[in-house]
């Protein structure tokens, strides 16, 4: 049996107050998936800048390193 046949199985014995945390938590939980995606799509796209920069200039200025580094 799959994970999904098993969660399946479970709604189906569960009370209707657990389905309800259940269904939060689901939600929660497919909510930080997509927020974890934007933020890896975004330091993609950050390095990307950066790899650009280094190819224009030939090396990233110490504005942007720190910058980068939180400094």
């Amino acid at each position: 049996m799959n994970t999904k046949e098993l969660l399946l199985q479970e709604i189906d014995q569960a009370p209707d107050p657990i389905l309800d945390e259940v269904l939060d938590f689901l939600r929660f939980l497919k909510a930080k998936q997509q927020q974890e995606a934007l933020e890896n799509q975004l330091d993609v796209e950050e390095a990307r800048a950066i790899l650009q920069e280094v190819e224009q200039e030939g090396t990233v200025s110490w504005k942007s390193l720190k910058s980068e580094l939180g400094l």
